[in-house]
Parts: C-alpha cells; sequence; structure tokens
C-alpha cells in the first residue's frame, strides 16, 4: 500500500447517479439554465446535498396536493415516474409536463398496464414486490388503477388470494435476493395447493441495480474501512449499504461531511468511498478531500 493520502483513500468508480437519475437532474439543469424557477413533483434525488443545490439554482420541490391546486405551471416529473393520476391533472389544469421518467421505469409501467387491461389478467391479482408508498410503487399501483397488491417483504404474502392467479413484478431497484425470495414463498405456497400454474413473475429489477450491487460488493472487500454516502430515505442506498456492511464490517454510512467526525479514522487506514446510484459523484469527492484533512491532521 503507498504511503500517499490520495492512493489511501478511494472512490468508487461505479458509484454515483445511474442513468434515470443523471437524466432527471441534467433535464432539470437545463431548464433552470433559461427560466428562473421550475417546479419539481417530489424530490428529484433521495440525497438532501443534491436537492439543497439545485433549490439553489431555483428548483421548487412541491407536494401532490400543491400539484393539484397549480393552474398554467410547468412541472418536472422525476425519474420514479408518476401514476396516471398526476397526467389527468396536469391536463385539466393546463400543466406543462416535463417528463423525466426513467425509461427502464416507464417500460414497467406499460408491461403492468398492458397486462392489466389483457383478458390474460382474467380478473387475477398484479402483486408488486416493493417499498410501501415509494414514488415508483405509487406509479406502479396507478398502471393497475389501484387494484395491485404491495408485497414488502415475505410477511405481506398473507394479502395474496391463492385461489386466484398472481402476476408477480418487482420495484425497479428492489434487493434481487429478497425478490427471489418471496418468489419462492409465493411459489411455495400455490404449490402445495396444487395451482403451480396460478403463478407467474417478472424480472423487472434494474440490471444497473443488480450489477451495482455485484461490484460494490467487490469494491468493499479491497478496505480496512468503507464510508458509504447515501440520503437516508434512499431505497437503493439503504439496499447498498446493507451489502457493504455484510461484506466489510467497517462500514459506514454518511449523508453529509460533517458526520465523519464520528467514525474513527486513523493515518494507516486504507478507505473506500462508495455510495448510491441518488449519491452525487461530487460530494463523494467532497467526502474524500475531508477525510485527507482528517488524515493529514492526525
Amino acid at each position: 500500500m503507498s504511503d500517499s493520502t490520495n492512493n489511501k483513500i478511494v472512490i468508487d468508480k461505479h458509484s454515483g447517479f445511474c442513468s434515470g437519475v443523471i437524466n432527471a437532474i441534467k433535464t432539470a439543469e437545463m431548464w433552470l439554465a433559461k427560466e428562473p424557477a421550475l417546479y419539481c413533483l417530489g424530490d428529484i434525488v433521495h440525497n438532501n446535498e443534491e436537492l439543497q443545490r439545485l433549490t439553489a439554482m431555483g428548483l421548487q420541490i412541491i407536494s401532490h396536493e400543491e400539484f393539484k391546486q397549480l393552474h398554467h405551471a410547468r412541472v418536472l416529473i422525476r425519474a420514479h415516474g408518476e401514476p396516471p393520476e398526476t397526467y389527468q391533472i396536469a391536463r385539466q389544469n393546463d400543466i406543462e409536463l416535463v417528463d423525466a421518467t426513467c425509461k427502464v421505469v416507464l417500460n414497467l409501467q406499460k408491461t403492468i398496464h398492458q397486462f392489466y387491461k389483457s383478458q390474460q389478467f382474467n380478473h387475477g391479482q398484479i402483486l408488486i414486490f416493493g417499498k410501501e408508498g415509494h414514488a415508483e410503487v405509487v406509479g406502479l399501483l396507478g398502471q393497475t388503477a389501484q387494484h395491485g397488491i404491495v408485497i414488502s417483504s415475505i410477511q405481506d404474502i398473507h394479502k395474496i388470494d391463492f385461489s386466484r392467479p398472481s402476476m408477480l413484478y418487482s420495484q425497479t431497484t428492489q434487493n434481487i435476493s429478497e425478490y427471489q425470495e418471496v418468489i419462492a414463498k409465493i411459489q411455495e405456497k400455490y404449490d402445495a395447493l396444487n395451482r403451480s400454474e396460478y403463478f407467474s413473475y417478472a424480472h423487472t429489477i434494474c440490471h444497473s441495480v443488480i450489477h451495482r450491487a455485484q461490484q460494490i460488493q467487490q469494491f468493499a472487500a479491497h478496505f480496512e474501512k468503507v464510508i458509504f454516502v447515501s440520503g437516508e430515505k434512499s431505497s437503493n442506498g439503504l439496499y447498498l449499504f446493507d451489502i457493504c456492511k455484510k461484506t466489510n464490517p467497517h462500514t459506514f454510512f454518511i449523508s453529509n461531511i460533517e458526520q465523519l467526525k464520528e467514525i474513527p479514522i486513523r493515518n494507516e487506514d486504507h478507505i473506500g468511498i462508495c455510495g448510491a446510484t441518488s449519491t452525487p459523484m461530487w460530494l463523494m469527492e467532497l467526502v474524500k478531500k475531508q477525510l485527507e484533512i482528517i488524515i493529514n491532521n492526525s
């Protein structure tokens, strides 16, 4: 290991915004470069530091209740997507939507909607493995006219009527291992009732999320300490942090550089810095600079 401080502290080159978040933020920046303000329906990204940067540029975060009261305005739809109701309100209130829904999420919305409207559905159940109340899940439920059933964990399987067919989809940013466990448990229940053919599922977790999980596991194993940078509300962040922590018990979760003060850091530590798909690279670089200051002063 090199004695150079720069070589002691390494940022994971695979961490940082996914393509969907990059597109949403670039879209916001493009509009804010020519307009003094732009509304955004919900947090554009689950990272407070990045939100502060964008709100300083003129981005105005609004709730769905505030959205309903707007007229003749321009509103950004973030990468998480929205249910059909949002588009209906926009038409009624003469609201121009700047749609930055992630392509992966948009394709999943269309798939669920088409299945819900198809004869194949045949009064069955659409199951969505995801976090209850999460923006993406709300948008996916909207494609089922609120008839979908959210399965957040194996404990929610009791919600399913096993006398009826079920089709299972997953929120795009979910934990692949937990999804496989849920699939196995549901299949087991149908098999026990001799209704195996009643259950189907789709592989709808984003490939970049799956790859990121594999990459971050490999990255975390190479360091004495890992600093995981993420917003506390990021589902993807909590998922990836859990992978880091299991791989390297000396992994610390922070949302801002002030929290570095709480971490025991030694001059000889080899430290890795990584983050969620909602963590900006500039924030991880700021963490690295602060760590260099701490080590040089120790």
